[in-house]
């Protein structure tokens, strides 16, 4: 609110104002016929503190002209209409002198001036002084600093010939140190939006690499938005006053619009930070699907810390926004399949290292999956969908998928048997490795189905370990006599005893095999037996309580020993082949060895 300024002006003292102005003469001889003259001054821009320097240039007090002040001056001669025709050297030519000459060709003094005029709109606006600062910062920001010695050397700090740095003319060793491309972060973090976001739209136009002005917003961010830094150190950014909730969520949207569209030119951790923070302020639904998607185009590069996004919403259903992390993969998937993606076979994925960013994304999910588990508000459609949204290709191996079903089925014991069915349908056993099979299948928590699936792919993965011993072995066997010529009794005797013991064992994985499949069959007939009796029991009815319930009770107790029994059996069979399996592969290696050693 400009406060109204009397100027009472006598006789005697109106000639030094009348002789530099302008509009204050006009004034006073439209006023002349009055008794009293009496100026109101309502609008003077800078207000007291500008008409109090004015003043004192008109009675020929020295001022000193400042990059705090020149634009105060400039504002407030130009609304007096100090001109050369009212006065020669007047303050309008002597602001303008020294804004074009010394503070335009300083950074720091260009900062400052354009920090003023926030003061003074639209007066500065009208007079282009606010287009020349940002020109001139623009201008300096988009060079080189080593160059030209900005911003050190404008602040006086001088060299010697030999390039060290002098204080009062002694050379002091140092040497002048070397500006990276932010630079100005600090500086240009220091103006207000409107101001900053003018230096920044002529920074663009001035064809500034992205990342740059992606740095400069991220700093902006981190230094008006404390909730970005919630989970991040802060580094060099400083904290200032914090702004009003309102501030900074107009201030956040701001910057999602400024932000360039670019992959990878801001950071992951800090595009979630910013969609957390537009969570917690309630910010505009195009502002956060602008970030999820933002986050989408590089979902390979983010951290699971960082996806961990705790869920603001009144309900709380769940403890972390799972539907917001489902969106956002949903956006990597559609750019995956932009780009060209297809589904590969599991030899492609594992050999392609441009499949690297999809098989990353797929290890993400599986490891957040395993952090949202324990949560006993997680409904099963919400997890079993972010699940099977990952393509079954970007898997290569489907360990972490298990770990987090198994984490699942622990912390929702609830769930009941077709239930735990329909979510280990999102398993593939064959691409379990073997230390996952093992844990399968002695897991009480897997429905009885996936367990022999599991022992069954399980054994297969032996069987294929050993014939690729048996290969490596005939082959080892038909060289042997080309490389040695002539082995002795005691390797000759020791390599067909390996061999025999590999025949053994395959015999023996056969064996174990049929033996499977005769414990399928019995568990088979176990079922219909246990159900036959059940219906006989219903049929009778006039058997009583005991007649239903004791059959009952026997058959489950028959059934349950009955299984234990068998998975025991197959387990111990099991390790049993693997020692006997390590042992193989250590003679072959053994032996690989005494062939090279031979000449």
């Amino acid at each position: 609110m400009l406060t109204v300024f009397f100027l009472m002006i006598s006789i005697l003292l109106q000639f030094p104002l009348l002789s530099k102005s302008a509009f204050l003469a006009r004034s006073i001889e439209e006023n002349a016929d009055q008794e009293e003259c009496v100026i109101k001054l309502n609008d003077i821009p800078g207000g007291a503190k500008s008409f109090e320097l004015i003043a004192r240039f008109c009675y020929g007090v020295k001022i000193e002209l400042s990059p705090a002040n020149v634009v105060y001056l400039r504002c407030a001669s130009e609304h007096l209409e100090m001109t050369e025709e009212v006065a020669e050297d007047n303050l309008i030519a002597q602001s303008e002198m020294f804004l074009n000459q010394v503070v335009l060709r300083n950074w720091k003094d260009s900062l400052t001036a354009l920090d003023t005029c926030d003061d003074l709109l639209p007066h500065a606006e009208d007079l282009q002084i606010v287009k020349r600062c940002i020109e001139s910062l623009a201008s300096k920001a988009t060079t080189d600093p080593n160059l030209f010695g900005w911003p050190i050397r404008e602040h006086g700090i001088m060299q010697s010939p030999g390039g060290s740095v002098l204080w009062n003319g002694i050379s002091t060793g140092a040497r002048p140190r070397n500006f990276n491309a932010d630079w100005w972060y600090d500086d240009a973090s220091s103006l207000s939006f409107p101001m900053y976001k003018r230096l920044i739209s002529t920074m663009e136009s001035r064809g500034i690499r992205p990342e740059i002005i992606a740095g400069s917003l991220t700093y902006y961010a981190k230094k008006y938005l404390p909730g970005i830094n919630r989970r991040h150190s802060m580094g060099t950014v400083p904290l200032t006053a914090a702004l009003s909730e309102v501030e900074q969520k107009n201030l956040l949207e701001e910057i999602d619009r400024l932000l360039p569209v670019q992959k990878g030119i801001a950071s992951t951790n800090v595009l979630l930070g910013l969609l957390r923070t537009a969570m917690i302020l309630k910010a505009s639904s195009t502002c956060i699907s602008n970030l999820e998607k933002r986050i989408g185009m590089q979902l390979d590069q983010a951290t699971l810390e960082d996806l961990l996004l705790p869920n603001f919403s009144y309900t709380m259903e769940t403890l972390y926004n799972v539907e917001c992390v489902h969106r956002i993969l949903d956006h990597f998937l559609a750019m995956d399949q932009a780009n060209g993606g297809e589904s590969p076979c599991l030899d492609d994925v594992m050999a392609s290292p441009s499949l690297t960013p999809i098989t990353s994304v797929a290890k993400l999910i599986d490891g957040y999956l395993a952090e949202i588990a324990p949560d006993i508000n997680l409904k099963l459609p919400k997890f079993q969908a972010l699940a099977s949204a990952v393509p079954e290709y970007a898997r290569p191996l489907d360990d972490g998928l298990y770990r987090a079903i198994d984490i699942y089925l622990k912390a929702h014991s609830w769930l009941s048997e077709a239930e735990r069915e329909q979510l280990c349908r999102l398993l593939d056993c064959q691409k379990l490795s073997l230390e996952a099979c093992t844990h399968a299948a002695q897991n009480e928590r897997l429905p009885l189905r996936v367990v022999v699936q599991v022992l069954f792919f399980e054994q297969l993965q032996l069987r294929t370990s050993i014939a690729g011993c048996l290969l490596v072995s005939d082959n080892l066997e038909g060289s042997r006599p080309l490389r040695s010529g002539i082995a002795t009794s005691g390797e000759a005797g020791g390599w067909a005893t390996a061999v025999r013991e590999n025949q053994v064992l395959k015999v023996g994985m056969d064996n174990m095999r049929m033996r499977l499949a005769e414990l399928e069959k019995e568990c088979s007939s176990m079922r219909q037996e246990i159900e036959k009796l059940g219906g006989r029991s219903s049929k009778g009815g006039g058997g009583g309580w005991a007649s239903r319930v004791v059959p009952r009770r026997l058959s489950l107790k028959v059934r349950s020993q009955m299984c234990s029994a068998q998975e025991g059996s197959v387990s111990e069979q099991q390790r049993s082949m693997s020692a006997k399996l390590d042992k193989l592969q250590a003679k072959v290696t053994k032996h690989k060895k005494q062939l090279a050693a031979d000449p």
